[in-house]
């Protein structure tokens, strides 16, 4: 398998059907294609899931990029096997090929190709985790705490999630916003809806809590960040009859919010609102990440000229979507995130054009001539 061209290897990452948390020989391809390059590779597992730190080179400076290689299930609707990595018409298919085996690939093209040119390094590492679609708890956090155990962090961090919208570099993530979910439980006693005043309905205390939540501004949005998002995402009573009045009711939603907020206190304030229409409500909050905001500097300067060299493009400093794992890395170095476009992910189908990937592989070279000169 040829190294400098990104096409094999991510179409030997697809065919490690590897969801999360299992790996399917993903990491072992990585390690393999990176023992070849003169990596060292430290792996370790945690629970479920494995992770793997590999590093070449040494001095200043240390540069990181960060991915995983689980991904979601496939789901129905393919045109073809989601772990088969196929080919056709110049595109290629397959669960990962977008988010984010695809920009693994890439990657480890750019630097075979570097190291083929003889170019020069400081210290290099790849921080690869098995849980950045789950639980995110034994993935790129361990790393962090094995590289603040062991005074190895890098001095900045590339992140190779899809991050692009419309064109190969249209886009840079230099933050996420949080995410907080609730569940919710509100208890009543059930009885006859033509005798109401023997029954106690739940969800007349239920609905007016959770639209009080939802008419609460939460705020107008930051220099960064869009405005905070309240979305209900689902009521129920599991009635099967129209005529009964139901002995609970029950809701959820999530709240996706910028850095003027956090995860605990808009738990505290989604708790607080329910019982003041339900005292004897259960509320479960889980928050799923903290917002960040890596302030743009010098790491997202260096990366907006390599783009630019590489594309054209001036890519726009961003904060939308989801969570990543750059929330964890935001605490320890400059961080950011740059990949693919993102259209496909997480969809039957998910493609990338070869042309794409191998655009791609070319930027991240260009990172690379930025970063060590």
């Amino acid at each position: 398998m040829t190294l400098t061209d990104p096409l094999p290897l991510a179409q030997a990452l697809i065919r490690c059907p590897s969801v999360t948390p299992e790996d399917a020989g993903a990491q072992s391809v990585i390690a393999d294609a990176l023992d070849r390059l003169g990596f060292a590779i430290e792996t370790s597992r945690h629970g479920a899931v494995d992770n793997l730190v590999a590093r070449y080179g040494a001095g200043a400076p240390h540069f990181a990029f960060a991915g995983h290689t689980d991904v979601v299930p496939p789901g129905e609707g393919w045109r073809c096997d989601p772990f088969a990595g196929i080919v056709q018409a110049g595109v290629l298919f397959g669960r990962g090929a977008v988010d984010m085996k695809g920009a693994i690939a890439a990657f480890i093209a750019a630097l075979a190709a570097r190291r083929e040119r003889g170019g020069r390094f400081g210290t290099l590492s790849m921080l690869i985790t098995g849980d950045e679609e789950g639980d995110a708890i034994d993935g790129t956090r361990r790393i962090l705490d094995r590289l603040a155990e062991t005074a190895t962090m890098p001095d900045a961090c590339l992140v190779g999630e899809p991050t692009c919208r419309a064109t190969l570099g249209d886009t840079v993530k230099i933050g996420r916003r949080g995410s907080v979910s609730a569940r919710i439980l509100v208890r009543g006693t059930q009885g006859h809806v033509a005798y109401p005043h023997l029954a106690d309905n739940p969800l007349h205390r239920l609905i007016p809590a959770l639209d009080a939540l939802r008419a609460t501004p939460l705020d107008t949005g930051t220099a960064w960040f869009e405005p905070s998002s309240l979305q209900i995402t689902s009521v129920d009573v599991g009635n099967r009859v129209g005529n009964v009045i139901p002995d609970e009711a029950r809701a959820a939603l999530n709240i996706r919010f910028n850095d003027r907020h956090t995860g605990a206190g808009l738990g505290t304030w989604i708790t607080e609102t329910i019982h003041r229409f339900a005292p004897d409500s259960d509320c479960a909050i889980t928050i799923g990440g903290e917002a960040f905001l890596a302030e743009p500097g010098p790491f997202t300067q260096t990366l907006s000229a390599a783009i630019r060299r590489a594309t054209g493009i001036e890519p726009k400093l961003d904060t939308s979507g989801g969570t990543s794992d750059a929330r964890f890395i935001a605490a320890y170095c400059p961080v950011a995130e740059f990949g693919l476009i993102g259209r496909t992910m997480h969809r039957a189908d998910e493609s990338v054009p070869v042309a794409e990937l191998r655009d791609l592989a070319h930027v991240y070279g260009m990172i690379l001539d930025e970063v060590f000169g």
